[in-house]
């Protein structure tokens, strides 16, 4: 039966590995999770937070939605841009380069309004155009009738800042799709070749398969910046999380409680979020 040292020692050689545990522990998860559970505590104990928090939370679902929406739409458009970036026709090159240098140095909110009050007219505008020239055609009667009558109310804020949020983050995911499939070894497009695929063949199925695995983490990254940039479509009238603290700070002079709430909101979702990278990121090191 071991006596009291040896029992002693056994207890610290037990603690260590906890004690190890404890040292590895992000610390800023820690201090994040602590303001988040004095916040909750806030709102579950505090009247104020409590109704702010119920008129909030009708905007998280359209933050969601304008973030997902946008997101997946930049991510076609930007696989097509990266594509186009590493293609060795000029033509192509010249023009997706012209559009990423363009869409990259406008700042996404001037971005926002110009495509909300100048690109949308113009795209209605276009739309007109094409039904008139299908109603001279005689061709698709239907469709050439309600492309005539479009109007821009027909484009809400909403699918505007959507646009506008596509066009601008469309440019950055195509740099990592570039760099993902510039990453590939040379010699595998070049295996591929050899065995008989097309350029294009071997692109879809020996390079993007291994450049997107190597993007995640980045995609998901800029997935995050997207959810926090969606705040902006809030200068368009959109009914976000953001929009909807904005109307109600102003109508009770709650500033304090509500942007507090308001940016628990938004930290709670980037936080999760931000985890879920860091996850994938050890997932993916683990099977390479």
């Amino acid at each position: 039966m071991p006596n009291p040292e040896q029992r002693q020692a056994i207890g610290k050689g037990r603690a260590l590995p906890f004690t190890n545990q404890i040292a590895r522990l992000p610390w800023w998860l820690l201090i994040t999770l602590l303001i988040a559970i004095l916040i909750l505590w806030s709102i579950a104990t505090d009247e104020n937070y409590t109704l702010i928090a119920g008129q909030l939370v009708a905007g998280i679902g359209v933050t969601l939605y304008v973030t997902v929406i946008a997101y997946a739409l930049a991510l076609i458009l930007g696989l097509l841009l990266g594509l186009a970036r590493v293609s060795s026709n000029p033509v192509i090159y010249h023009a997706a380069s012209l559009y990423i240098e363009i869409m990259r140095g406008i700042p996404m909110l001037v971005l926002l309004y110009y495509i909300a009050f100048v690109g949308a007219p113009a795209l209605v505008d276009l739309v007109n155009a094409i039904g008139r020239a299908l109603t001279e055609a005689n061709l698709l009667p239907g469709l050439a009738a309600s492309m005539t009558e479009m109007t821009v109310r027909n484009l809400d804020f909403t699918a505007r800042g959507v646009i506008a949020l596509t066009l601008g983050y469309a440019a950055f995911l195509s740099e990592i799709f570039r760099a993902g499939i510039e990453s590939i070894e040379h010699g595998q497009m070049e295996a591929a070749r050899s065995l008989g695929m097309s350029y294009w063949q071997a692109m879809r199925w020996v390079i993007l398969p291994q450049a997107i695995k190597r993007v995640l983490p980045p995609l998901g990254n800029d997935f995050i910046a997207m959810l926090k940039d969606s705040s902006l479509v809030s200068v368009l009238g959109v009914r976000d999380i953001t929009q909807l603290g904005k109307l109600y700070s102003s109508s009770t002079f709650r500033f304090f409680e509500t942007y507090n709430t308001v940016a628990f909101m938004y930290l709670t979702m980037t936080v999760l979020l931000s985890l879920g990278v860091q996850w994938m990121e050890k997932r993916l090191s683990t099977d390479s």
